[in-house]
């Protein structure tokens, strides 16, 4: 029985998780068998020995730095001890740079010289399953180099991804193919979150132990581990020159995430050539004054005991997280590339590739897997199910020492919402006390953390403001990590791309991250990216207009709205009062693979006869009309704040004998998801008198409107002013749209 209720959770995960779209020297962890499945202690790694500590210096100066060259000679491998692991990473090596041969088009550098670092952790060290990538504890890796995908690639092939079979290895970067040119968590299985972007994965994998950690502070029993897995990261020398980087690193090391282990691939190349132009300084005195755990891995390429006994080390420190400097050579192997730009992001060519095969001593043809290899990493299948297998019976005698917790974690685990929570979601009617949709936000987020065990988020340093705080809980901290407020600090860009990593950590978990709008132009690339990779989040953005009054116009956003509805699969909210509000909260919460972002006023707004939750969810919508047989005269059209001033121009109409109709257009993007029948019952194409209004960009309205309608807007900068007197000098005003009413009916 308990098994049974364990492995539907199992498969829950699989069912939900589904993509969509648009010879080792020595082993770091036991090796369970199916035939005797013993619960693993899940305590990790001991403290190395104090010889393996002194093996592994820690960088005090900068390292003599190579001078700057198109080309330098290689160093010949260096023959180990156990020429199985020789031959594995070589053939991480030889499988990348053979698909990027094929392709014509990639990174070989990273992954010829990250093999190394990449067979520890896959082989050595991380606990998968790889016929179920989306067991819940397995451990997690970001590559947040993601140009060098082809060794995440390599890895997964070899440990027996179904994702990776060889004919995806040769279609890499191909149209249609499960390995694209940067990883992508909606194509390939086994990849936990889509890199690109220089510094977004560091970030991400902040998000990962966050979750992590959360987890384990609120649903771990003394009795009871049940939340205990890792999270891994490799980032480059580019990734460490972005801002978002340090951002994020700088919370990870204020939070102490002791289970996150960065592997900084320390190479001194990037596409322009050597650091040295451009990037000099002390990235470990940086990493410690940031309150990480540094250690420097002098022997990237030929190291792995230096490898293993620095991870040894890390899992020893539980207190902070862990940056891993190990020194690599870009494009090891390569005789006339190696430690050269040329090496970074262009195939190595037919005469290199074969200098290289002779140089590494590689007889074997493109994309083969020597035997051995491939018996050794054949191991991973067994050892994978039986971790599951172990996990999900620990979860079963959980699930009945602890009924109640087990069910929250089940929720967060596998996406499935408790039933009847939307019912938590306030109503409204026009003779409640109108409000800022800022403050009517909160109390629906006060509201949903009841009944949503997967609420979680902050504010960049504006809680206050942005009326984000739950009221119900403290500060997640280091010392309260199961605590659900987070405070972000002024860190807008990194604060998005953690939230991405807390989404995509788990299907149930819901994060959301507040600014002001206009602030929205410091995260956008993590915000991009959340719409990529379908990582569900809630940006929570206030003070969404001019309305927003004295602050003046470096506060004031104009063409915010346009640039989010431009934006694919993401969802641009605006609401203009309460009902709507929630309304905004349940189509977010509901929309787990398409964040959402919700534009809210600083100022009061009425509650307005005929807006609904349910009318939000159409996306656009009729609030009021005197017409009959679909044929008003006028349709006025609004958004937020201004739904107000339409609602009170239809009043006035209808005193001089016009049939008016007024709409919500709440969301662009769900209005579109609509049937032909539905859009036509609300915007009918026989009605060209249209009128909208909305106090940001006029872009894009006109295909709402129609070429003989008429657009409201502001087409430049805002102003310091009181926000009524900004309205009125700019014309966003009832008695605009009733002179453009005229002039188009």
């Amino acid at each position: 029985m308990a098994s049974s209720s364990s492995l539907t959770l199992s498969q829950a995960i699989l069912s939900r998780s589904t993509i969509s779209r648009h010879g080792s020297a020595q082993q770091l962890h036991p090796s369970p068998t199916s035939a005797a499945l013993s619960i693993p202690s899940f305590s990790g790694l001991k403290a190395a020995s104090s010889s393996a500590a002194a093996s592994v210096s820690r960088r005090r100066a900068p390292a003599a730095r190579l001078p700057v060259r198109a080309s330098a000679a290689v160093e010949t491998l260096e023959k180990t001890t156990d020429a199985l692991v020789e031959k594995s990473v070589n053939t991480i090596r030889f499988l990348a740079i053979d698909a990027v041969e094929k392709a014509n088009s990639g990174h070989p550098g990273l992954p010829m010289g990250c093999a190394p670092m990449g067979h520890v952790l896959y082989d050595e060290v991380m606990r998968y399953n790889p016929k179920n990538p989306y067991w819940f504890n397995r451990d997690r890796f970001v590559l947040s180099a993601g140009h060098g995908c082809m060794l995440q690639y390599a890895l997964l092939h070899l440990a027996g991804y179904d994702a990776v079979k060889e004919e995806d290895l040769k279609s890499f970067r191909q149209w249609g193919s499960k390995t694209p040119g940067h990883p992508e968590n909606f194509e390939t299985p086994g990849v936990e979150v889509t890199t690109g972007p220089l510094g977004q994965g560091i970030a991400n994998a902040v998000g990962l132990a966050l979750a992590e950690s959360h987890l384990a502070a609120r649903y771990n029993k003394p009795d009871s581990k049940i939340v205990d897995h890792y999270t891994y990261c490799i980032l480059g020398d580019g990734c460490q020159m972005e801002g978002i980087s340090n951002e994020a690193c700088s919370l990870a090391g204020h939070w102490g995430l002791g289970k996150l282990i960065a592997f900084y691939d320390d190479n001194h190349i990037s596409i322009d050539g050597d650091t040295e132009i451009a990037f000099t300084e002390n990235v470990d005195t940086r990493f410690e004054a940031l309150g990480w755990h540094v250690i420097w891995v002098k022997n990237g390429n030929t190291g792995y005991d230096e490898i293993r006994d620095a991870i040894k080390e890390a899992k020893s420190v539980t207190d902070k997280p862990t940056l891993i400097k190990v020194t690599t050579t870009i494009g090891f192997g390569s005789p006339n590339k190696a430690n050269s730009y040329s090496v970074h992001g262009a195939a190595l060519g037919t005469k290199e590739v074969e200098a290289t095969r002779e140089n590494l001593g590689w007889p074997y043809e493109p994309f083969h897997v020597p035997d051995e290899v491939k018996k050794h990493w054949s191991r991973h299948t067994p050892e994978g199910a039986a971790y599951e297998s172990e996990w999900n019976s620990k979860f079963a005698e959980y699930e009945k020492k602890y009924p109640e917790e087990a069910a929250e974690l089940k929720s967060i685990i596998t996406g499935e919402l408790p039933s009847g929570w939307e019912k938590a979601l306030p109503k409204y009617t026009p003779e409640t006390p109108g409000d800022a949709t800022r403050n009517l936000s909160q109390t629906n987020l006060n509201a949903l953390a009841k009944v949503l065990p997967g609420l979680i988020g902050g504010s960049a340093d504006l809680a206050s403001s942005n009326m984000t705080l739950l009221k119900m809980f403290g500060d997640y901290q280091k010392k309260t990590p199961e605590e659900r407020n987070v405070r972000f600090g002024v860190r807008e860009h990194s604060m998005g791309a953690i939230c991405n990593g807390i989404a995509l950590h788990s299907p149930g978990f819901i994060p959301y991250c507040a600014t002001f709008f206009v602030f929205t132009d410091y995260m956008r690339s993590a915000m991009r990216i959340s719409a990529l990779s379908e990582a569900g989040v809630i940006y929570v953005m206030t003070h969404d207009s001019i309305g927003l009054g004295e602050d003046g116009p470096t506060h004031q956003p104009i063409e915010h709205l346009a640039s989010f509805r431009a934006m694919p699969n993401i969802l641009m909210l605006r609401p203009a009062d309460g009902n709507e509000t929630a309304g905004c909260y349940k189509v977010a919460v509901d929309n787990r693979k398409r964040p959402s972002v919700l534009a809210l006023s600083r100022q009061k707004l009425p509650n307005l006869a005929g807006t609904s939750i349910e009318g939000v969810e159409k996306g656009g919508y009729t609030i009021s009309d005197n017409s009959s047989d679909n044929k008003p005269d006028v349709i006025l059209i609004g958004t937020g704040s201004e739904l107000e001033i339409a609602a009170k121009a239809a009043d006035e109409l209808r005193k001089e004998g016009k049939k008016v109709r007024v709409v919500s257009f709440v969301s662009w993007e769900l209005f579109e998801d609509q049937s032909a029948e539905y859009k036509e019952s609300v915007l009918p194409s026989a009605v060209t008198a249209r009128v909208s209004i909305e106090a940001g960009t006029t872009f894009g309205w006109h295909k709402i409107v129609g070429s003989k309608g008429k657009a409201i807007g502001i087409d430049k900068f805002g102003a310091s002013a009181p926000a009524g007197k900004i309205y009125k000098e700019y014309g966003i005003t009832a008695e605009a749209v009733i002179a453009a009413a005229k002039e188009v009916c």
